[in-house]
């Protein structure tokens, strides 16, 4: 009988909840539903999530909830990360949704939510026997894992989430050099960590999974004339020259413009920007022979271990 779970992924931005059923190698999914509830915003920065947010966040849940019930699922996981990790008031976000919507969350560390996101990249087939460095870039937090299709070499997660960025160095429309050459400064600092690895490591792939990557691939194909279902696959391959065009046009875009864009989502429309300028700056840093989207992350990382 094919197992049947949900996944719940309560990002900084975005709260997904994914429910399929099969097996960790091949899975049919039945519902995936995304939802912009924005956790982090007015507070990201505070470490408190407001009123307004908070409620959605619940209504959230209870909507989550009612659909699990609908399916009948054998497993459930459901995994926080930084808005909830760093937020004062986290722990009465977590009774509230269990009190409400009758769901247990988990609050996962970083370390844990990279090894998530290495499971999910693994899955979409993007990683080889060459060292790949994955980006997942979150509203909270972003996290970079040097590996490969067998093993993970070095993990972190860095507190510099689009979110933070946009909140700390998003000031103008557009964003004005001034702030990208102190956004630079700042990424020169809290990567050290970063820097330290890569002198040690070969790095062939840079892997973006998911978020801001995808909105990248459907403006890439854009730019050819073409249409893309980012649901509908695994990964995708960029041309390097055409991506450094599309993240050099969102750098230089208004909100206006962004938001006039149907292939921005809502919620991407102003943290694309921070996104595309930490996504330059770290292809720059690297400077790998290929660059890939993954549009399997934590969520399927998830699913891949509850499948199990």
């Amino acid at each position: 009988m094919k197992k049947r779970v949900a996944v719940m992924d309560l990002g900084t931005n975005t709260f997904h909840l994914l429910i399929a059923e099969g097996d960790a190698d091949n899975f049919e999914v039945l519902k995936h539903e995304t939802v912009p509830v924005k956790l982090g915003e007015g507070g990201i920065n505070k470490g408190y999530i407001l009123e307004a947010p908070f409620e959605r966040g619940v209504t959230t849940m209870k909507a989550f909830g009612a659909s699990i019930h609908s399916f009948d699922v054998q497993g459930i996981k459901t995994l926080a990360t930084s808005a909830l990790r760093n937020a004062a008031n986290g722990k009465d976000f977590i009774e509230a949704v269990k009190a409400q919507a009758g769901i247990e969350i988990t609050v996962i560390d970083g370390e844990t939510e990279a090894n998530y996101i290495y499971l999910g990249v693994k899955a979409s087939g993007c990683l080889s026997e060459e060292k790949s460095l994955i980006i997942d870039i979150g509203g909270g937090s972003v996290e970079f894992i040097i590996c490969n299709v067998n093993q993970v070499f070095w993990k972190h997660s860095f507190e510099i989430g689009a979110a933070r960025l946009m909140d700390k160095f998003h000031k103008t429309d557009p964003i004005n050099q001034e702030s990208i050459e102190q956004l630079h400064h700042y990424l020169d600092e809290a990567l050290d960590l970063l820097f330290q690895q890569l002198k040690k490591h070969q790095i062939n792939s840079l892997v973006g999974s998911s978020g801001s990557f995808e909105t990248f691939a459907e403006l890439t194909e854009y730019h050819h004339g073409r249409e893309i279902e980012v649901d509908a696959i695994k990964k995708y391959e960029f041309n390097c020259d055409i991506l450094q065009t599309i993240l050099q046009n969102i750098i230089e875009s208004t909100h206006q413009q962004r938001a006039a864009n149907p292939r921005i989502t809502p919620v991407r429309v102003d943290m694309v920007v921070v996104a595309a300028v930490l996504t330059r700056y770290c292809i720059a840093k690297v400077n790998p022979d290929h660059l890939l989207l993954s549009t399997y992350a934590l969520k399927e990382g998830a699913l891949a271990e509850l499948m199990v």
